[in-house]
């Protein structure tokens, strides 16, 4: 694994994008259009006799629909059984730490698609948060960027401390647009991984420079004047 000096992205978060206080409704709307599609596939079959080729296009379709459906109903069945921030066991933690360890756990899927992970975090990140959750997010958000990497390219993590706070950015280079865009699988690997940066307290940003895009997030440096409710253990 190497280093290098990947860059936050300034540029304003995508308003497309949904903000984790409505992701929830956001897939519920998105499963209506695949619904409605299957319901209106299934009237047009029983209209009338038809040929053996079109029941078989109807079929076809209609398990095309039934696959993108079960995306969302599994996207929307994590969101909503993702435990709540009251419920984090809070304690200190190293937030570099957790990252290299995410980043060491897809080391092998990352040489099988022939991308290279670059990490650079050159300091200790002390947080305050639950570990179990935070080391989930790490590999949930670091997952989705190399799955939607570019075969041959990079994912490059810059982690840093700046104004008693904690910053992370995982950028890529997209590939090739996944099946079901842009509610395919990996795309809403980054949605939960949203909400679940979200309801742990820090802030997230999604944005596009040129050909890359860049995940960042920010959250407060354990007992910092940031964060004056965190007491150490």
């Amino acid at each position: 694994m190497s280093s290098t000096g990947a860059q936050f992205a300034t540029q304003p978060p995508d308003a497309g994008l949904p903000k984790s206080r409505s992701a929830l409704s956001h897939l519920l709307h998105a499963l209506n259009q695949p619904l409605t599609g299957l319901q209106c596939s299934l009237e047009l079959a029983l209209v009338g006799p038809r040929l053996e080729h079109q029941y078989i296009h109807t079929m076809r379709e209609g398990l095309e629909l039934t696959s993108r459906m079960r995306l969302l109903v599994e996207a929307i069945r994590e969101l909503a059984d993702a435990p709540q921030r009251d419920g984090d066991e809070i304690e200190p933690l190293e937030l570099d730490a957790l990252l290299r360890d995410a980043a060491e756990d897809l080391l092998p899927a990352a040489e099988t698609k022939g991308v290279r992970i670059l990490v650079a975090s050159p300091a200790p990140l002390p947080v305050a948060a639950d570990r179990r959750a935070v080391a989930t997010l790490l590999f949930r958000l670091l997952e989705s960027a190399l799955s939607l990497a570019r075969e041959g390219s990079e994912v490059r993590i810059a982690a840093e401390a700046e104004a008693e706070r904690a910053h992370l950015g995982v950028s890529w280079n997209p590939g090739p647009l996944p099946e079901h865009s842009p509610f395919s699988r990996q795309e809403l690997g980054l949605v939960i991984a949203q909400t679940g940066w979200e309801r742990a307290g820090a802030e997230w940003a999604r944005t596009r420079e040129g050909t890359t895009e860049t995940c960042s997030i920010s959250m407060p440096l354990a007992f910092s004047a940031a964060a004056p409710d965190r007491v150490e253990r």
